[in-house]
């Protein structure tokens, strides 16, 4: 039995061998991920400025128009950040900031799910009620208009903006918090094993 646990023991061992010169490809799919969806989130605030300075001032935010140049910036630059691998770490903690004080400031009362699932076991009140809505909703696109054309893309469905997206996001920038940008894929790899020679900082 010693021996087959060690056996085991020594396989996963070369598991984890064969698998650490890739480990930076997991941290480079989170940035690729989150990339996009930061930076598509800071430019809609870029254009929207106005609007979205007042919608902060009527969510009671300090500073509204400060506040949303600052969230914008943030996710902009973190968007651009990400994609290089640069300042991974650095520019995780504004990011999750901003994602938590989405998922619980903006969009907590609204429950978990981002759809409104009546099947799901998360679904709250507000859920449930969405599914009488979507029944009429069906109704009449099914008497006045090409039911099968127009969910040709896509079931319908009501939006809930719950938390679900914002949570998601903050976990996935919490996990390169930790790892960083990804051992080969990341300028944070390249310039880190560039500089530490330079400052005396041993390899890890």
């Amino acid at each position: 039995m010693a021996h087959l646990a060690q056996k085991i023991a020594s396989i996963w061992c070369q598991v984890l061998g064969y698998l650490k010169p890739v480990d930076g490809i997991p941290p480079l799919f989170a940035r690729l991920y989150l990339a996009p969806v930061m930076l598509q989130a800071g430019y809609t605030k870029f254009v929207g400025f106005d609007n979205t300075a007042s919608w902060f001032e009527s969510m009671g935010f300090p500073l509204p128009v400060l506040s949303v140049f600052l969230v914008a910036l943030a996710e902009f630059a973190g968007g651009i950040l990400l994609v290089l691998g640069w300042l991974t770490r650095l520019v995780c903690i504004p990011l999750m900031i901003a994602m938590l004080v989405a998922a619980f400031a903006v969009h907590g009362e609204n429950g978990w799910l981002t759809l409104s699932d009546g099947n799901s076991w998360l679904a709250n009140e507000r859920v449930i009620e969405a599914q009488e809505k979507k029944q009429e909703i069906r109704r009449i696109m099914r008497e006045h208009g090409d039911y099968r054309w127009l969910t040709s893309s896509g079931s319908m469905t009501i939006l809930n903006n719950g938390m679900q997206l914002a949570i998601t996001y903050f976990l996935f920038l919490l996990v390169l918090l930790f790892t960083g940008g990804g051992r080969y894929t990341s300028l944070d790899y390249w310039l880190g094993n560039w500089l530490r020679p330079k400052v005396g900082v041993p390899s890890d």
